[in-house]
């Protein structure tokens, strides 16, 4: 295939840029009252994506459809429902979507259908779940599970303690969900003070079961429920593992009984579908659960099955393409008006840079046009206090995403309308700024003097035209959660399609684990001494401290 900057939309593109860019916003909108109505889009009925403060036309967007389609987007849509071979670097499929496919659907791998595995092992989940919340599995001296500890890092963490915290107002199972990743003991000593062992289950979720920072993690905890109950038999009923290392697994105390499975084609940071969200079944209840999946299953028929023109993850991939590969905006910044929501940008992050921060390309050729965004965001109102001064003022351009929710399930409905104002009065602002006249005329009707005006105005003035989309839900519940996190899947799954790269492999990350390994060795003092002037400077300002401390 050839490279996105070789397709000949793109030089139309490139060209259409200048004409484009002479539009601001604010004209956009004076010369086509019908605007919003002719670029917001819904998802059933539960979902609007409103697309018309983007810098973008009728034209554009009707060039980018041709893009996708030149690039073969729609088989490629299409393989990612069946057999394919999308993650060729570590030779495995990527069937993420077969995870929320209801029973009796088929997608195939080499000739087998793997949805009545997925549900199998959904059975498992659900049996498992409900034995803990009937309070039958019991750790030791009889107590029932009231916390649940998740020991994972990256996708085996990210997505189900965002879900957990997106949904808390469904957890009613009398179960706490606790999360631990970092290889920072601090994280695995606050969690662990906060819990009982006699009522804690360990939920041990790595694919191979020697990720470093899980397995460091899991074997400290095996500590201090030991020291607790002083019995190695006890681990069987305090930890459970996902993985696909049966042995690794036994090896630890685990029952294999009590391993539940995912498998190569699941890649980590799509995981949340899979027994990597046993966490979110446990605190939320599985039923629940089962929505979620099934939000992300409308998303994904949205997808297979939706013109490009109206087609929401193919928009907001294509709108992607227009503001960095043609427009040069190279940030993307989220902002969820929910503080439920206040981890959803950390798991967007690695859903897109994880994915798409490549700088080759499917045929292992350097690539010389801009990939993956750098995203980033906070929840509102707190980052307006904190960044959007940028956003608004700054010599950067940032794209925003704005995401509210309609309803609140809690009882302050002034605290909701004032949120919701807020997030809709930024996206505005950005969009139609307010210009040196207005301001001029505000501060005159405010009495100041002639020079007051001229020295205040520059300060003051906003010149907008700023682009933002707003994603609009009725609530946040699990079959809207699960229908916005697949949304955004497909969006980078479809950006990598046209950057033509490998979403779903991840090298970069090894480079750093394998140097990682050897310095333990420098910081324990067994290694060859063979390191970077400067590398080899902080370690023995570390050793130097570390003695001090023990002196």
């Amino acid at each position: 295939m050839k490279s996105l900057h070789q397709q000949s939309r793109i030089v139309a593109l490139q060209e259409l840029r200048l004409r484009e860019k002479a539009v601001g916003l604010s004209q956009r909108f004076a010369d086509d009252p019908a605007r919003f109505e002719r670029f917001c889009f819904s998802f059933g009925q539960h979902m609007r994506v409103d697309l018309s403060r983007q810098h973008w036309s009728a034209d554009v967007l009707a060039m980018l459809c041709d893009l996708a389609r030149d690039m073969e987007l729609l088989p490629a849509i299409e393989a990612l429902f069946g057999n394919n071979l999308f993650n060729h670097s570590e030779e495995r499929a990527v069937l993420h979507t077969a995870l929320r496919m209801p029973e009796g659907a088929i997608a195939e791998l080499n000739g087998l259908n793997v949805v009545p595995r997925v549900h199998e092992e959904l059975a498992r989940l659900r049996v498992f779940c409900e034995r803990v919340h009937a309070g039958d599995w019991r750790g030791f001296g009889g107590q029932p599970i009231t916390d649940v500890v998740n020991i994972g890092i990256g996708g085996s963490d990210l997505g189900p303690a965002m879900v957990v915290e997106a949904l808390a107002p469904y957890q009613d199972k009398g179960i706490r969900a606790h999360f631990v990743s970092n290889m920072d003991g601090a994280q695995l000593v606050s969690v662990l003070a906060e819990v009982e062992p006699a009522r804690t289950l360990f939920v041990v979720s790595s694919k191979t079961f020697t990720t470093d920072e899980t397995m460091t993690n899991a074997h400290a905890a095996r500590a201090w429920l030991l020291a607790a109950c002083g019995d190695r038999e006890q681990v069987k009923k305090h930890f459970v593992a996902v993985s696909t290392n049966a042995s690794a697994v036994q090896a630890f105390g685990i029952d294999p009984e009590h391993m539940f499975e995912f498998w190569s084609w699941v890649g980590g940071r799509f995981s949340l579908w899979s027994a990597i969200g046993l966490p979110i079944a446990l605190a939320l209840g599985f039923d629940r659960f089962e929505q979620l999946l099934a939000g992300a299953h409308e998303m994904d028929q949205h997808l297979r099955e939706t013109p490009f023109e109206r087609n929401i993850p193919v928009l907001l991939a294509l709108l992607s393409i227009w503001n960095i590969n043609v427009l040069g905006l190279s940030s993307e910044g989220v902002f969820p008006y929910s503080h439920h929501l206040k981890r959803f940008p950390a798991y967007l992050q690695q859903l897109n840079m994880e994915s798409n921060g490549k700088s080759v390309d499917s045929c292992g050729r350097p690539i010389t046009y801009s990939t993956g965004p750098l995203v980033w965001g906070e929840v509102g109102t707190n980052g307006q206090h904190a960044f959007f001064q940028l956003l608004h003022q700054g010599s950067l351009v940032v794209p925003a995403d704005f995401i509210g929710f309609a309803r609140t399930s809690y009882p302050y409905p002034e605290h909701q309308r004032k949120l919701l104002a807020n997030m809709l009065a930024q996206a505005q602002a950005l969009a139609f700024g307010k210009t040196r006249q207005q301001v001029e005329a505000e501060l005159e009707a405010e009495g100041l003097s002639a020079e007051e005006i001229a020295r205040l105005a520059p300060y003051k003035t906003m010149e907008g035209n700023r682009p933002s989309t707003t994603i609009l839900c009725d609530e946040l519940n699990p079959y809207n959660l699960g229908a916005l996190i697949a949304m955004y899947e497909h969006k980078t799954f479809v950006q990598g399609v046209l950057w033509n790269i490998n979403s779903f492999d991840q090298w970069g990350v090894e480079l750093g684990k394998k140097l990682a390994a050897q310095l333990v060795d420098e910081l324990a003092g067994i290694g060859n001494g063979q390191q970077d002037s400067a590398t080899q400077g902080l370690l023995q300002q570390i050793a130097s401290w570390q003695v001090k401390c023990k002196e």
